[in-house]
């Protein structure tokens, strides 16, 4: 991977007397014993490559060159007794293609040296936040701790300078995704091979994660759904606790990380490994709008234009199927979008409209959700935009009705 790369698209696209500072993130206590997972700041990974909490990144833009510098922590034995071995500043550089590593403690006179001797008009930090409500993140705590020691230098989010660097992915980038799905279809593999009534939805999602982890996924891209018969109307249903009824459907929202880059996927598999009539019914119409998607996704192409194919088969489709008595009313059964970026983070942000162009990875995911029925369906693929059409890189997750009743039995 060329974070090197990464780096120098950043560096031309911010002006001269700049500063870069961007930090790793901390492990978050859960308590007085342990920590949450750590996920590392997404445009930290960008740029540096490095997983490791307690980390930070600096660079400096002048008019003659940028001068770049990582901050590890320094290996100490007593800590890597406890908790593991550090990585050194050796296989740091190997990592970033950084050459100016040091440890943190230097951090705070490394800047204060860039305030002191250069020009700095602007400093650049990771500023974004989900909602108002949401604790600060890391980097935005330090950013506000740099604005009251330095309140003459005008800040600048570095996640929104880098969103835009991110949407199209290079060789590698694409390398990782394509990984990351094929050891989501294995995972969802072992789970056909094992599906049956009787099971707890929490059971098929352990399947499906130990599967992917001994393939070598180190973490979901985000919380497995497995939604059995009414619990698949739920878009975002987590808790999978419900037993899995015979003539069911399971619909299974999923994805790991490989090198830190996500697959986003979704299957529905009948319980018992047979779709019923009316199951198949509503199953191969959303398929169909699947197809459709796939065909029409190019460069030049929005996303708006892709969802608007997605309710039109669909709305038609229900229409037939007398659901529905005008294809406008297909909100009553597809109530979201059908396609969103796919990278470092599994809902990648766009900052450049909603235009698709080669190298952007995005989803493709129509459902039905049909409560009185409890019938929920959703086929999701991940979809590399190529110079003249799209990729479909889970095409060998198979979800052809036949194919999957074929495979289950």
């Amino acid at each position: 991977m060329s974070f090197k790369e990464h780096r120098e698209k950043l560096y031309r696209s911010i002006p001269e007397n700049t500063l870069v500072i961007a930090y790793a993130g901390v492990p978050i206590h859960a308590n007085e014993d342990d920590y949450h997972a750590f996920e590392v700041n997404s445009q930290y990974f960008y740029l540096t490559g490095v997983m490791r909490e307690n980390t930070a990144f600096l660079a400096y833009k002048s008019a003659d060159k940028t001068r770049e510098t990582l901050f590890i922590e320094e290996p100490d034995p007593h800590s890597e007794r406890w908790t593991g071995k550090m990585p050194t500043k050796e296989e740091v550089k190997a990592i970033s293609g950084i050459e100016d590593v040091q440890y943190v403690p230097g951090l705070e006179g490394a800047i204060s040296m860039y305030m002191g001797r250069y020009s700095v008009e602007r400093a650049y930090f990771d500023m974004y936040r989900c909602g108002m409500n949401d604790l600060p993140d890391y980097n935005l705590v330090m950013a506000e701790r740099f604005r009251k020691a330095y309140p003459f230098v005008e800040l600048k989010d570095l996640h929104a300078a880098c969103v835009p660097l991110r949407e199209q992915k290079d060789a590698d980038e694409v390398e990782c995704v394509r990984k990351a799905v094929d050891i989501t279809r294995q995972g969802l593999e072992f789970v056909m091979k094992n599906l049956k009534p009787g099971m707890m939805e929490y059971q098929v999602q352990a399947d499906f994660e130990y599967a992917c982890r001994r393939l070598g996924a180190a973490r979901q891209s985000f919380p497995t759904i497995a939604g059995s018969g009414i619990n698949g109307c739920m878009m975002h249903y987590v808790t999978n606790h419900c037993e899995v009824k015979d003539g069911s459907l399971i619909l299974l929202d999923l994805g790991v990380k490989y090198e830190n880059y996500c697959s986003d996927i979704t299957r529905t598999y009948p319980a018992n490994g047979k779709f019923s009539p009316r199951q198949r019914e509503f199953y191969e119409l959303v398929l169909k709008a699947n197809k459709a998607v796939a065909a029409a996704a190019k460069p030049g192409v929005t996303t708006r234009d892709l969802n608007d194919i997605a309710r039109k088969v669909l709305g038609e489709g229900l229409v037939a199927m007398g659901k529905i008595a005008e294809a406008s009313e297909v909100g009553k059964y597809y109530m979201h979008g059908v396609s969103h970026s796919i990278g470092i983070d599994v809902h990648d942000i766009t900052f450049t409209g909603d235009v698709l162009k080669p190298g952007w990875i995005i989803s493709n995911e129509p459902g039905l959700y049909v409560d009185e029925e409890e019938i929920g369906i959703r086929i999701e693929d991940d979809l590399l935009i190529t110079e003249d059409g799209c990729e479909v890189l889970s095409k060998d997750i198979i979800k052809e009705p036949d194919e999957i009743e074929k495979f289950m039995a």
